[in-house]
């Protein structure tokens, strides 16, 4: 029995090593760590990081873009598309949700209702009384639909790029991340591998968007956010707290309240599989479908200038079509 239990204690030394040195040196995010841009919006779970951009030229019916990102990756993933946005006369509001980019890690469940919730409440710290035009990205998508069904007089349009809603769950592959201890153990050991995955420095050729976020910096800029405690907690209970996989009673609603949509999908999604845009229309048949032959997961910042067109171009037209 003596021989066991020594086998077993150095099993899980061995084991929690690597946990212990992965979490050791992380930091507390606090108001010293912002950049010189943008702030915090204290908001009810905390402190929401978000920037504005504004068009050179400013008209005085301006209207807002407001960028959502997606489950792991932050603000910067709209760097490249922005500007379309910005030319054409549109003020740009990012932010990070929580537990990502430098927002603040609170202790909570991540459940649908805190995104909606913080998004909500970030609009009304900004003082926006006019509709603005949502865009989500992944899990962005979402996180615009349940916003719109619960607050559609503050929505204008929506534009979705892959939206999350539309995965084929894998309990057998993923079984590890639900489970307590065991799920802590891998992303705070391998977490890199889940953030950067598809963008791992190589000698692949580079994107071909001179716009694009190169991988170099994908990983540079992605890096930051892991070094302050928390974020793997906010991954983690957002994939336990936030269905991802099945939206389609939520997107139902979204379809009958006969927003103005764009919907952009690339057909070598292989995070969100092209096949789900099909069942996408028949909950929203009134959105337009932009298809990216050849196009990923990762389109909103490797074909920025694609992206970015589409939504610029989508909402000159609804402009257009207001007069």
């Amino acid at each position: 029995m003596k021989k066991i239990f020594t086998a077993l204690l150095i099993i899980l030394l061995l084991l929690w090593t690597p946990y212990f040195i992965q979490t050791y040196n992380l930091k507390t995010l606090t108001a010293s760590d912002l950049p010189n841009e943008g702030g915090w919006a204290s908001l009810e779970e905390g402190n929401l990081y978000y920037r504005w951009y504004y068009p050179v030229e400013q008209a005085a019916n301006s209207e807002t873009v407001v960028l959502v990102h997606g489950f792991s990756t932050p603000h910067f993933v709209w760097d490249g598309m922005k500007g379309f946005l910005l030319d054409a006369g549109y003020s740009v509001l990012v932010f990070d949700h929580y537990g990502r980019g430098y927002s603040e890690r609170p202790r909570i469940k991540y459940t649908k209702d805190v995104f909606v919730r913080s998004l909500k409440g970030l609009l009304d710290s900004q003082e926006i009384s006019e509709q603005v035009h949502l865009v989500g990205y992944s899990m962005g998508g979402p996180i615009v639909g349940h916003f719109t069904n619960e607050f559609p007089g503050m929505v204008k349009s929506m534009s979705l790029i892959a939206p999350a809603g539309f995965m084929v769950e894998n309990p057998t592959k993923d079984w590890w991340i639900m489970k307590p201890l065991i799920g802590e153990w891998f992303l705070n050991v391998f977490g890199s591998r889940l953030v950067f995955q598809g963008n791992e420095e190589n000698d692949e050729p580079p994107r071909e968007d001179p716009l694009a976020l190169s991988k170099k910096e994908f990983v540079k800029k992605a890096g930051i956010q892991m070094q302050y405690k928390g974020f793997i907690h906010a991954l983690l209970s957002t994939a336990r707290n936030f269905n991802l996989f099945s939206t389609q009673e939520m997107f139902g609603k979204v379809g009958n309240l006969n927003k103005p949509t764009l919907t952009i999908w690339g057909t070598d999604d292989d995070v969100v599989p092209f096949k789900g845009s099909e069942e996408l229309m028949l909950y929203i048949p009134q959105s337009e479908l932009l298809i990216l032959e050849g196009g990923k997961h990762d389109i909103t910042y490797a074909e920025p200038s694609f992206v970015g067109a589409a939504i610029r171009d989508f909402l000159i037209s609804l402009a257009k079509a207001e007069v």
